[in-house]
Protein backbone atom coordinates (compact mmCIF):
# COMPACT_ATOMS: atom_id res chain seq x y z
CA UNK A 1 0.00 0.00 0.00
CA UNK A 2 1.30 3.08 -1.18
CA UNK A 3 2.94 5.26 1.96
CA UNK A 4 1.30 8.82 2.71
CA UNK A 5 2.50 12.02 0.77
CA UNK A 6 5.04 14.32 1.77
CA UNK A 7 5.15 16.21 -1.08
CA UNK A 8 3.73 19.50 -0.80
CA UNK A 9 1.55 20.99 -3.34
CA UNK A 10 0.21 23.66 -1.71
CA UNK A 11 1.49 25.87 -4.49
CA UNK A 12 -0.75 24.72 -7.18
CA UNK A 13 -4.14 26.29 -7.11
CA UNK A 14 -6.95 24.57 -9.08
CA UNK A 15 -9.83 26.34 -10.38
CA UNK A 16 -13.45 25.00 -10.45
CA UNK A 17 -13.15 22.57 -13.03
CA UNK A 18 -11.50 19.17 -14.18
CA UNK A 19 -8.12 18.22 -13.65
CA UNK A 20 -5.55 16.55 -15.55
CA UNK A 21 -3.18 14.91 -14.07
CA UNK A 22 -0.25 14.28 -16.60
CA UNK A 23 3.21 11.84 -16.36
CA UNK A 24 6.01 13.45 -18.36
CA UNK A 25 8.50 10.66 -19.34
CA UNK A 26 7.24 8.66 -22.46
CA UNK A 27 3.86 10.58 -22.25
CA UNK A 28 4.85 13.65 -23.10
CA UNK A 29 8.36 13.91 -23.83
CA UNK A 30 10.26 11.05 -25.10
CA UNK A 31 12.35 9.27 -22.73
CA UNK A 32 13.47 6.27 -23.39
CA UNK A 33 14.11 6.56 -27.31
CA UNK A 34 16.82 9.69 -26.57
CA UNK A 35 18.29 7.88 -23.84
CA UNK A 36 19.32 4.99 -25.84
CA UNK A 37 21.22 7.21 -27.90
CA UNK A 38 22.80 8.63 -24.89
CA UNK A 39 23.74 5.68 -23.51
CA UNK A 40 25.68 4.93 -26.81
CA UNK A 41 27.51 8.13 -26.74
CA UNK A 42 28.30 6.83 -22.97
CA UNK A 43 29.98 3.88 -25.03
CA UNK A 44 26.67 1.73 -23.27
CA UNK A 45 24.03 -0.32 -24.93
CA UNK A 46 20.69 -1.28 -23.76
CA UNK A 47 19.70 -5.09 -23.91
CA UNK A 48 16.52 -5.88 -23.85
CA UNK A 49 16.27 -8.80 -21.68
CA UNK A 50 13.84 -7.56 -18.86
CA UNK A 51 11.85 -4.68 -17.96
CA UNK A 52 14.83 -3.06 -16.05
CA UNK A 53 17.85 -0.70 -16.66
CA UNK A 54 20.10 -2.50 -13.89
CA UNK A 55 21.60 -5.70 -15.51
CA UNK A 56 20.39 -4.99 -18.94
CA UNK A 57 22.79 -1.82 -19.72
CA UNK A 58 25.99 -3.30 -21.13
CA UNK A 59 29.08 -1.60 -21.83
CA UNK A 60 30.58 -2.18 -24.90
CA UNK A 61 33.85 -2.14 -24.68
CA UNK A 62 33.80 -4.95 -21.77
CA UNK A 63 30.70 -6.56 -22.54
CA UNK A 64 29.88 -6.36 -18.87
CA UNK A 65 26.47 -5.21 -17.02
CA UNK A 66 26.87 -1.73 -15.13
CA UNK A 67 26.56 -1.80 -11.62
CA UNK A 68 23.01 -0.23 -10.08
CA UNK A 69 25.48 2.78 -9.26
CA UNK A 70 27.06 3.63 -12.55
CA UNK A 71 23.41 2.82 -14.32
CA UNK A 72 21.99 5.31 -11.87
CA UNK A 73 24.75 8.07 -12.52
CA UNK A 74 23.82 7.78 -16.25
CA UNK A 75 20.13 8.29 -15.60
CA UNK A 76 21.18 11.24 -13.36
CA UNK A 77 23.29 12.74 -16.47
CA UNK A 78 20.43 12.16 -18.92
CA UNK A 79 17.94 14.07 -16.83
CA UNK A 80 20.69 17.08 -16.31
CA UNK A 81 20.66 17.16 -20.09
CA UNK A 82 17.29 17.00 -20.79
CA UNK A 83 16.88 19.71 -22.59
CA UNK A 84 19.48 18.94 -25.09
CA UNK A 85 18.31 15.58 -26.15
CA UNK A 86 13.83 15.03 -24.65
CA UNK A 87 11.08 15.90 -27.91
CA UNK A 88 7.33 16.35 -27.31
CA UNK A 89 5.30 13.81 -28.35
CA UNK A 90 3.18 14.57 -31.66
CA UNK A 91 -0.14 16.78 -30.78
CA UNK A 92 0.79 16.89 -26.81
CA UNK A 93 1.42 20.16 -26.96
CA UNK A 94 -2.04 21.16 -29.18
CA UNK A 95 -4.24 18.54 -27.17
CA UNK A 96 -3.25 19.97 -23.69
CA UNK A 97 -3.28 23.62 -25.01
CA UNK A 98 -7.30 23.05 -25.88
CA UNK A 99 -8.12 21.22 -22.74
CA UNK A 100 -6.16 23.79 -20.72
CA UNK A 101 -9.53 25.70 -21.57
CA UNK A 102 -11.68 24.05 -19.67
CA UNK A 103 -9.63 21.97 -17.26
CA UNK A 104 -6.36 22.23 -15.32
CA UNK A 105 -3.30 20.37 -16.18
CA UNK A 106 -0.10 19.83 -13.95
CA UNK A 107 2.78 17.71 -14.35
CA UNK A 108 3.48 14.59 -12.00
CA UNK A 109 6.74 13.12 -13.45
CA UNK A 110 8.73 10.63 -11.85
CA UNK A 111 12.22 12.11 -11.35
CA UNK A 112 14.63 13.18 -8.42
CA UNK A 113 13.27 16.71 -7.44
CA UNK A 114 16.80 17.55 -8.03
CA UNK A 115 16.44 18.34 -11.64
CA UNK A 116 12.72 20.15 -11.82
CA UNK A 117 14.50 23.44 -12.63
CA UNK A 118 15.56 21.51 -16.63
CA UNK A 119 12.45 20.27 -16.99
CA UNK A 120 10.81 23.46 -16.16
CA UNK A 121 12.85 24.85 -18.71
CA UNK A 122 12.27 22.67 -21.52
CA UNK A 123 8.21 22.25 -20.70
CA UNK A 124 8.38 25.82 -20.62
CA UNK A 125 10.30 26.71 -24.21
CA UNK A 126 7.77 24.00 -25.80
CA UNK A 127 4.94 25.69 -24.54
CA UNK A 128 4.00 23.65 -22.06
CA UNK A 129 3.67 26.13 -18.99
CA UNK A 130 1.59 23.69 -16.63
CA UNK A 131 2.58 23.06 -12.77
CA UNK A 132 5.30 20.50 -12.45
CA UNK A 133 5.70 18.32 -9.59
CA UNK A 134 8.67 16.02 -9.54
CA UNK A 135 9.03 13.44 -7.37
CA UNK A 136 10.02 9.27 -6.50
CA UNK A 137 6.98 8.67 -4.55
CA UNK A 138 3.87 6.76 -5.38
CA UNK A 139 1.67 9.10 -7.46
CA UNK A 140 -1.74 7.69 -5.78
CA UNK A 141 -1.37 9.54 -2.31
CA UNK A 142 -0.22 12.80 -4.65
CA UNK A 143 -3.11 12.96 -7.33
CA UNK A 144 -5.17 12.40 -3.89
CA UNK A 145 -4.22 15.12 -2.24
CA UNK A 146 -4.13 17.29 -5.70
CA UNK A 147 -7.89 16.34 -6.20
CA UNK A 148 -9.19 16.30 -2.66
CA UNK A 149 -12.49 16.36 -1.99
CA UNK A 150 -13.96 17.53 -4.99
CA UNK A 151 -16.91 16.12 -6.98
CA UNK A 152 -15.40 17.34 -10.70
CA UNK A 153 -13.93 15.09 -12.96
CA UNK A 154 -10.31 14.16 -12.76
CA UNK A 155 -7.75 11.92 -15.77
CA UNK A 156 -4.54 10.82 -14.91
CA UNK A 157 -1.96 9.89 -17.94
CA UNK A 158 0.84 7.67 -17.14
CA UNK A 159 2.69 5.22 -19.37
CA UNK A 160 3.54 2.64 -16.39
CA UNK A 161 1.21 -0.11 -14.80
CA UNK A 162 2.21 0.35 -11.09
CA UNK A 163 1.34 4.49 -11.02
CA UNK A 164 -1.99 3.96 -12.62
CA UNK A 165 -2.76 1.35 -10.28
CA UNK A 166 -1.54 3.47 -7.08
CA UNK A 167 -3.96 5.99 -8.34
CA UNK A 168 -6.34 4.01 -8.79
CA UNK A 169 -6.37 2.54 -5.23
CA UNK A 170 -6.84 6.56 -3.93
CA UNK A 171 -8.80 7.90 -6.21
CA UNK A 172 -11.64 6.16 -7.24
CA UNK A 173 -13.14 8.69 -9.64
CA UNK A 174 -10.55 9.02 -11.74
CA UNK A 175 -10.07 8.35 -15.22
CA UNK A 176 -7.21 5.97 -15.77
CA UNK A 177 -5.68 6.13 -19.57
CA UNK A 178 -2.19 4.05 -20.28
CA UNK A 179 -0.51 6.11 -23.07
CA UNK A 180 2.94 4.50 -23.46
CA UNK A 181 5.14 4.77 -26.96
CA UNK A 182 5.52 1.12 -28.98
CA UNK A 183 9.49 0.66 -27.47
CA UNK A 184 11.51 -2.51 -26.16
CA UNK A 185 11.22 -1.77 -23.02
CA UNK A 186 7.28 -0.69 -22.74
CA UNK A 187 6.53 -4.24 -24.84
CA UNK A 188 8.54 -5.66 -21.69
CA UNK A 189 6.64 -3.71 -18.90
CA UNK A 190 3.80 -5.15 -16.72
CA UNK A 191 0.34 -4.79 -17.84
CA UNK A 192 -1.83 -2.50 -16.51
CA UNK A 193 -5.22 -3.70 -15.25
CA UNK A 194 -7.62 -4.90 -18.43
CA UNK A 195 -10.29 -1.86 -17.53
CA UNK A 196 -7.95 0.55 -17.71
CA UNK A 197 -8.10 2.19 -21.37
CA UNK A 198 -5.15 2.08 -23.45
CA UNK A 199 -3.70 4.60 -26.32
CA UNK A 200 -0.74 4.54 -28.30
CA UNK A 201 -0.44 8.47 -28.90
CA UNK A 202 -2.71 11.60 -28.03
CA UNK A 203 -4.69 10.92 -30.66
CA UNK A 204 -6.34 8.14 -29.30
CA UNK A 205 -6.44 9.65 -25.63
CA UNK A 206 -7.67 12.73 -26.24
CA UNK A 207 -11.26 11.90 -26.73
CA UNK A 208 -11.02 9.88 -23.64
CA UNK A 209 -9.82 12.56 -21.43
CA UNK A 210 -12.68 15.11 -23.80
CA UNK A 211 -15.63 12.42 -23.26
CA UNK A 212 -14.57 12.32 -19.48
CA UNK A 213 -14.25 16.15 -18.56
CA UNK A 214 -17.26 17.63 -20.28
CA UNK A 215 -19.76 14.64 -19.66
Amino acid sequence: MDTAIELDTSHIRLGDRPLIVCDVDDVVLHFFAPFLVFLDGEGHEFLPRSFRLTGNVISKASGEALEEQEVRRLIDAFFEAQEQWQTPFDRVVDTLGGFSKDADIVFLTAMPPQFWAQRRRLLDRLGLAYPLLASLQAKGPIVQALHGERTLPVAFIDDMAHNLHSVRDHVASCLLINLKPDSIVHRMAPAAAADIPQANDWAQAAPLIHAHITG
